[in-house]
């Protein structure tokens, strides 16, 4: 999985500038993102507190590292 250039914090303050009333344009603008990647974190991360949020990217972190390890050893045995 690609590391994020945003921390949990920023992804989160992002999300809730929009959800005050600011334009989804201009936002992602203003924060260097393209708006398919807002909206990519809006499908994802709505309604998620920084906690929340740094906790299911270390899921999905061991996750794709078990993945790989799998894989690994699934090829030495071929």
């Amino acid at each position: 999985m690609k590391k994020s250039k945003f921390t949990e914090e920023q992804i989160v303050r992002i999300l809730k500038e929009v959800e005050a009333g600011a334009k989804v344009g201009e936002t992602c603008r203003k924060h260097g993102i393209s708006e398919p990647t807002y909206y990519v974190w809006k499908s994802k991360y709505a309604h998620m507190e920084v906690s929340q949020l740094r906790h299911l990217k270390e899921v999905e972190s061991e996750l794709s590292r078990l993945k790989r390890m799998y894989v690994d050893l699934a090829l030495e045995h071929y």
